[in-house]
């Protein structure tokens, strides 16, 4: 069996190993692949298994490789993939569905956190000696929030939206949770569903966690923005293009919306010309809310029982059934 990964490096830069596929035969790993069709279709050869993160596998890839019988996708979102297409060619696809709960719940609140008392920001003053200058034994740059007695919506009450929660429980923070699927159990004292419309109106905090989908796709947008309340906060660990980027700079520029931390924009890499970059109150990562050694560890793991299970004839994690 030949496998081959198309864009090994942003899972394993070095600090993990390969050595679980060997065991099913010749591994061939790119730490990136040209996107266009030809350098992919060149890449893959007459590979029988591919692993890809972002590199796209579309259509017209796939009629080009015959070869292919199972696509790995090391990532919980597929869209990279033309699964119908893969469906029709009789390829097998999976993904990786909850290798990184844990660590997305937690970046959520460095973000959040990072909104409410800028940190890194502060640290920096003193470095640059405003402190030593200050004539009284404390400054503060930014309005400083406490977190304890106001409500956060989650959009997206799936694993991550409740983990989320927990830790903003522990913050002393109400939940006010919207999802297509509503679980009874989880609501209590200090955690309830509500509509969209109730989350947008009640919320100081909105921290987005839903897939990208066709009425997710815009959901923070001008007209949902001027539905909140004046100074809200809003984190996004989930999707870029749930939410219009100009839209919340306006907001965000006009004090509209207080602060927001993103890890994940619309076009990745961020482009020079993304209106947030220019927006007050906004911080902005690189897409590494999934990417502590432990969380990219679990999901090579996985990666690697999702091929077994393949090959043992009962696939798992199968998203094209």
């Amino acid at each position: 069996m030949k496998i081959v990964v198309l864009d090994g490096y942003t899972l394993n830069p070095g600090d993990l190993n390969w050595d679980g596929f060997q065991q099913f035969g010749d591994v061939a790993v790119h730490d990136r692949t040209d996107f266009t069709p030809d350098s992919v279709i060149a890449a893959i050869g007459d590979a029988d298994v591919i692993f890809t993160n972002k590199t796209p596998l579309t259509k017209v890839v796939l009629e080009k490789v015959p070869s292919v019988k199972y696509i790995g996708v090391l990532a919980t979102g597929y869209n990279v993939v033309d699964t119908a297409a893969a469906k029709e060619l009789g390829i097998k696809v999976t993904n990786i569905p909850t290798y990184g709960t844990a660590a997305v719940a937690q970046y959520t609140f460095a973000l959040l956190l990072e909104l409410c008392h800028h940190v890194g920001a502060h640290a920096d003053a003193v470095k640059n000696g405003e402190w030593t200058k200050c004539p009284d034994f404390c400054f503060w740059n930014y309005p400083l929030v406490e977190l304890a007695g106001k409500n956060m919506g989650i959009i997206g009450f799936g694993r991550i939206g409740q983990a989320t929660a927990k830790i903003a429980q522990a913050f002393g923070l109400n939940i006010l949770a919207v999802a297509n699927h509503q679980n009874p159990a989880l609501e209590s004292d200090t955690c309830k569903y509500v509509t969209l419309v109730e989350l947008l109106a009640q919320s100081d905090i909105i921290s987005l966690h839903c897939p990208l989908l066709e009425s997710t796709q815009g959901i923070i947008n001008k007209n949902n923005i001027a539905k909140m309340k004046d100074g809200v906060l809003i984190v996004n660990t989930s999707r870029g293009p749930l939410v219009v980027e100009q839209d919340l700079c306006d907001a965000l520029n006009s004090g509209k919306v207080g602060g927001a931390a993103l890890d994940v924009v619309s076009s990745e890499p961020i482009s020079a010309t993304n209106p947030l970059l220019q927006a007050k109150n906004c911080i902005i990562t690189p897409h590494i809310a999934w990417a502590p050694i432990d969380s990219r560890s679990r999901l090579m793991n996985i990666a690697v029982d999702n091929l077994a299970a393949f090959v043992n004839g009962s696939p798992v994690n199968v998203v094209n059934k």
